[in-house]
């Protein structure tokens, strides 16, 4: 079960987002260039020994390596988020180019990342316009194709560690959704790892067969996105925190008290650069993720009463994928069951 701090539950209304900014210490702002290439640095050759392992392990123990190289990958995904937020480096260029080759072996278009998940920023937990686990209104589930609902089911009950999947698949290769600047920008993404995919896959393939191309590619990928799905729905999605609607959304609220800090093992924190220290980075992407302890020190001294802290278990994962199914305005969140009955009892 969840293991949270007591929380307020009355927030202040006129509090503003930068009221809670300018009490974090300022040097959690700072980028520290040794500290971003030494974790790059670091988190390369990492991801190398995971390859190495893949090479020369016996079989029995190719499970323990996927996982290995899967978390050391996501670590690179977390770097590619640092340069997105633009926290890795100080010139956007660097940013950019160091973006686009920690995630290009998971075939994930930086800048269509970079701009979906600004949106998410700007829009946390706004029912119907966040883009990140959003629940499905009852209405909207209703009057969705079965497809649709059967596919929703999987990813809101035992598939949900597939929920990246989806999320990268339907969102970030379809340029055309944006405009103007934002628009070439995705493009020029998706082609750099289009590309990629189309010489390196049949590389993979002539070189190593297709037993390769699943043990050195597809099984870490896997890896990867179970973790960024975990990450992801854990982040926002207990049956204590709300999605709002927009007429009644509150930013600072939402990124304060909507926000989940989940403490990992160590080993998994310590790959993936700290990015389940979640809350600071959402009141301000601008904090690199070697500072997000510090400034979410700081965040339990100033608004502890407001935070919702939890350790990941399997059970606490159960909690979200057996409650946190469709929205409800009163109780946050409705089963799948309660709907149905609910339904039934309105059709009776």
């Amino acid at each position: 079960m969840p293991v949270s701090v007591s929380r307020s539950t009355d927030f202040i209304p006129d509090l503003r987002l930068g009221d809670i900014i300018k009490t974090l210490p300022r040097e959690v702002f700072i980028k520290d260039p040794r500290r971003a290439w030494s974790g790059l640095g670091i988190n390369v050759f990492l991801v190398w020994l995971g390859y190495w392992s893949l090479a020369f392990s016996p079989w029995f123990l190719l499970p323990f390596c996927w996982i290995f190289l899967g978390t050391a990958l996501t670590g690179f995904f977390v770097i590619g988020h640092d340069c997105g937020h633009r926290s890795f480096a100080n010139r956007n260029w660097v940013n950019d180019l160091v973006g686009h080759l920690v995630m290009l072996p998971l075939i994930y278009p930086f800048h269509s990342w970079r701009i979906f998940h600004n949106h998410h920023h700007k829009h946390t937990n706004k029912l119907q316009v966040d883009n990140t686990w959003d629940p499905f209104t009852s209405e909207f589930y209703d009057s969705s194709p079965s497809p649709l609902k059967w596919g929703y089911q999987m990813l809101r009950g035992g598939f949900w560690w597939v929920g990246s999947i989806a999320h990268w698949a339907v969102l970030h290769f379809n340029w055309f959704s944006l405009e103007g600047k934002e628009r070439e920008q995705m493009r020029f993404s998706v082609i750099v790892v289009v590309v990629s995919a189309v010489i390196g896959f049949p590389i993979l393939f002539y070189t190593v067969g297709m037993w390769g191309f699943v043990k050195f590619w597809l099984l870490p990928w896997l890896v990867y996105h179970f973790w960024m799905s975990t990450f992801t729905i854990v982040h926002h999605t207990v049956p204590e925190i709300p999605f709002t609607p927009a007429a009644e959304w509150h930013e600072a609220g939402a990124q304060l008290m909507g926000t989940v800090h989940c403490d990992y093992p160590w080993w998994v924190e310590f790959l993936c650069h700290d990015i389940n220290v979640h809350i600071p980075h959402h009141i301000s992407t601008g904090i690199p993720s070697y500072n997000l302890r510090q400034a979410h020190q700081s965040l339990k001294e100033n608004w502890g009463d407001y935070l919702y802290e939890t350790k990941f278990s399997w059970s606490s994962m159960q909690q979200i994928i057996d409650h946190c199914h469709l929205y409800h305005g009163e109780d946050n969140y409705q089963t799948f069951k309660q709907h149905e009955d609910s339904f039934c009892e309105q059709s009776s």
